[in-house]
């Protein structure tokens, strides 16, 4: 992987952690869940597109 890629996977890994706890703390929105999927389509993306 090349290193935009491995931040794109560390962002998409931490919006995860962010969106869980804040559905967990405060219940669950389906923008954050809906933002979350998208990025980690981009950072799939990104991944498929020959950046490895």
């Amino acid at each position: 992987m090349t290193g935009s890629v491995k931040a794109m996977a560390v962002t998409t890994f931490a919006a995860l952690v962010a969106v869980a706890t804040y559905s967990v703390a405060l219940g669950s929105n389906g923008w954050l869940w809906f933002g979350w999927v998208v990025l980690g389509l981009l950072t799939i993306g990104m991944a498929a597109s020959g950046n490895i």
